[in-house]
């Protein structure tokens, strides 16, 4: 998916919003069939039915008026807002759905859900506003359906706070108002040398919320060749918005990479990789780092890259306490983008809350060569493969913002590579300097004789050069080595922390670095 211009296309669709509460003209939703009796476990008991059946792909043939749409002709589509659902019940969240075509040829289901009955929303092109799409609503059938929903909050109801759209992916923002990476509600074999597998949600059902209420809950069915499941989202929007996630997952056949809570952004270029710096804005990513929190107590930062070819690490642990994909550098000077804002991309954190065992985090690169494409996954890959006829479930906590989760010692703030040796110096071999930055936690308290040690070790090659210094403009330390790399082009993984007396100061930095081929090994 061109994610640039998805996020572009989600902020432009809200902007003929208006004011929550009575709107004069304000159209009631129709309703299919009669209300139903539901609730989670109903839900869990319909999935668990859904994997017991052979899979049946969900249609993708659209009137050709919607199939033969361009980008711009889509997203001339806009949602009337006086249709929003809950428009008249001056509540603090309102539903707005997109509309089908271009990326999104699968309807999907809505429900609204009030005091344990759901009743069907049902499509109506009077809904949407076609403008200069050339589609005539009143030519589309009855039927068609939605391709997804957005939710609006009262604080700013001109723009969404949370969107649900394209298989099982979701987004959302914290206060900066900014979109950025994508969550999924699941992930099948990523990373592996053969198609991926995309669950789709199927259906939603959205409860509507209390008055006075500012959280909502909302369930979903997915489906997909391998996989059922029940998801249940307690969406609390905020300065960090907060999604609590429960899943019970049914698969239908032996699954061998399973992702649970897979995040998936863009990182193009950034200081600590310049291979595709081809553009004039220093900078270029909705992510800049890997931040995970183990099960044993350690803060570990591992800095995002554009890899020449797919690139795969695992990160075993036990009962995780938490991961994400962040957005540490929020300097505007560091991007110049002042038509995406970068620096405002939130950052996104998961907390595991329960059925986190035995397993590893997995972060996939993918060479991009500009950033219309999210290039990067990050997921939780149980150790035991999921068989047919289980049951798996899991509950954890999302939290979308600018600093939803900071470790409590120094972090990385930084980090810079470039050509090795020293300055004036003629160069006898190829090495490559590591600066890495860090700030924070405890070095505030080291006086002005403390010995600062960077503790630095390589899988392979050899570290030379070490340093670790005061530096004033952050108010931190910079850590400072060169890697001399082999002949071969194997990776190579370092491993760094700041030490004083024996004691960790700060989180411990892990970065995979890639040789170049011999030819290019320059010394100058």
């Amino acid at each position: 998916m061109q994610r640039r211009h998805f996020v572009g296309g989600l902020a432009a669709s809200a902007a003929l919003q208006t004011l929550f509460g009575h709107a004069a003209g304000a159209a009631t939703l129709e309703t299919l069939g009669k209300p139903q009796p539901f609730d989670y476990a109903g839900l869990k008991g319909r999935a668990r039915e859904l994997a017991a059946r052979a899979y049946q792909a969900p249609p993708t043939t659209l009137p050709p008026a919607i199939d033969s749409l361009d980008w711009d002709q889509h997203q001339a589509i806009r949602f009337r807002p006086e249709h929003a659902l809950w428009r008249d019940d001056r509540l603090r969240l309102q539903a707005q759905f997109f509309h089908l075509g271009l990326f999104f040829k699968s309807p999907v289901r809505i429900h609204e859900l009030v005091d344990g009955q759901a009743r069907e929303l049902a499509y109506d092109p009077s809904m949407f506003d076609y403008g200069k799409s050339g589609v005539q609503g009143s030519q589309l059938p009855k039927d068609l359906g939605f391709a997804g929903f957005r939710l609006n909050f009262h604080t700013d109801p001109e723009r969404d706070i949370c969107a649900f759209l394209g298989a099982s992916y979701f987004r959302a923002v914290g206060g900066q108002w900014q979109y950025g990476l994508s969550a999924r509600g699941l992930a099948i074999d990523s990373g592996l040398p053969r198609p991926e597998e995309f669950p789709n949600f199927v259906s939603f059902w959205l409860e509507k919320p209390a008055q006075g209420a500012s959280s909502i809950t909302v369930y979903a069915l997915l489906d997909s060749p391998s996989i059922a499941g029940a998801y249940r989202f307690l969406i609390t929007p905020g300065d960090t918005q907060v999604m609590d996630i429960d899943a019970a997952l049914y698969p239908r056949k032996t699954i061998e990479r399973l992702g649970i809570a897979p995040l998936t952004s863009m990182f193009q270029t950034g200081e600590n990789d310049r291979r595709m710096a081809n553009d004039w804005r220093p900078e270029i990513h909705d992510s800049d780092g890997l931040q995970m929190f183990t099960g044993e107590g350690e803060w570990i930062w591992r800095p995002l890259n554009n890899p020449r070819t797919l690139r795969f690490n695992a990160y075993k642990d036990l009962n995780p306490r938490g991961f994400g994909l962040m957005q540490r550098d929020r300097d505007f000077d560091n991007y110049q983008d002042d038509g995406v804002f970068y620096e405002k991309r939130p950052s996104l954190w998961v907390e595991p809350k329960a059925g986190w065992e035995a397993g590893s985090v997995q972060l996939i690169e993918i060479p991009t060569v500009d950033e219309t494409f999210d290039n990067i996954v990050v997921l939780w890959n149980p150790d035991r493969a999921p068989q047919p006829g289980e049951e798996l479930l899991f509950s954890y906590r999302l939290h979308w913002g600018a600093q939803p989760a900071v470790p409590p010692m120094a972090r990385c703030l930084a980090t810079r590579t470039g050509l090795g040796g020293i300055v004036g110096q003629a160069r006898k071999h190829f090495s490559w300097r590591f600066a890495v930055d860090f700030a924070g936690g405890d070095l505030g308290l080291l006086g002005p004789k403390a010995k600062v040690e960077a503790v630095v070790t390589a899988s392979r090659g050899k570290i030379e050069i070490t340093s670790a210094r005061p530096l004033l403009a952050i108010n931190g330390w910079r850590a400072m080595f060169d890697v001399v790399p082999p002949p071969d082009e194997e990776p190579i993984d370092l491993r760094l922390f700041l030490s004083s007396a024996g004691q960790p100061m700060s989180e411990t930095w892990l970065y995979q670095y890639n040789p170049p081929p011999l030819a290019e090994r320059n010394l100058a």
